[in-house]
């Protein structure tokens, strides 16, 4: 058996063991948890990681791999035109317990298309991920942030921007992106970087093993909403999802 297939299936028993026990809202699990009564959620501080542009076979997988090792989930916003030949990836992603978003399907600017094409670039990429992971619901992040109220109106979906940007795209210094985000990053806080790059994906398991140091807990952003008890509304935008005070 593939190793890659082996960890899923590890991963989908140790995610069975987590849910049994954890006080995180687990898909499947909701009748069990009302049955129960409430749960008492841990204690933060919650950061969401999030990357853009994937999947790249290399670097995907191998983020993938050091996110494992870790016990941490990640959400994916993929580029429609990547899925191709990297199918599964995205089903490992998904098995492994990360969340998969729409990034849509050529990395077009949103607020650029008229109602045709950017119903062509988004509902494309949710059929495409639909048809492989076997779910309709999913997140959008527009490509470069950029959106309006057209944007707002048509995306069907909830809108995740980001709080802490290093910018990782502009060059491959690990230490400076590490530093950024660390230097910036708060309870509630998601942060963006990019699986397409070697220097991004040390980047993110640096920050991991420094925040899960400082006692941070790794979410999804679905899995964010659900410890601060918030409902993601279509067509809304979120950066960060702070403590309610």
């Amino acid at each position: 058996m593939a190793g890659w297939k082996k960890r899923v299936i590890a991963g989908a028993l140790a995610l069975a063991v987590l849910a049994a026990g954890s006080l995180l809202p687990r898909p499947g699990r909701e009748r069990e948890a009302e049955a129960a009564g409430p749960a008492k959620i841990p204690a933060g501080p919650y950061v969401a990681l999030t990357f853009d542009d994937g999947p790249k076979a290399s670097t995907t997988a191998a983020l993938l791999d050091g996110l494992s090792q870790r016990g941490v989930h990640a959400t994916f916003f993929v580029v429609g035109e990547n899925v191709e030949g990297n199918e599964l990836l995205l089903q490992r992603m998904e098995g492994e317990g990360h969340q998969v978003g729409l990034h849509t399907y050529h990395h077009k600017s949103l607020a650029a298309l008229n109602a045709s094409d950017f119903y062509a670039e988004v509902d494309s990429l949710r059929a495409t991920l639909t048809a492989l992971l076997g779910r309709e619901r999913f997140m959008l992040r527009p490509p470069y942030g950029m959106m309006n109220e057209a944007t707002q109106a048509r995306a069907a979906s909830p809108l995740i921007l980001w709080s802490v940007d290093p910018e990782d795209w502009s060059d491959r210094d690990t230490k400076r992106q590490v530093s950024v985000i660390l230097d910036n990053v708060k309870d509630g806080d998601i942060i963006l970087l990019h699986d397409i790059y070697p220097a991004s994906v040390d980047t993110a398991l640096q920050v991991v093993d420094a925040l899960l140091a400082r006692g941070y807990r790794f979410v999804t952003v679905e899995e964010l909403f659900a410890v601060r008890g918030r409902t993601a509304e279509n067509g809304k935008v979120y950066r960060n999802l702070p403590p309610q005070e």
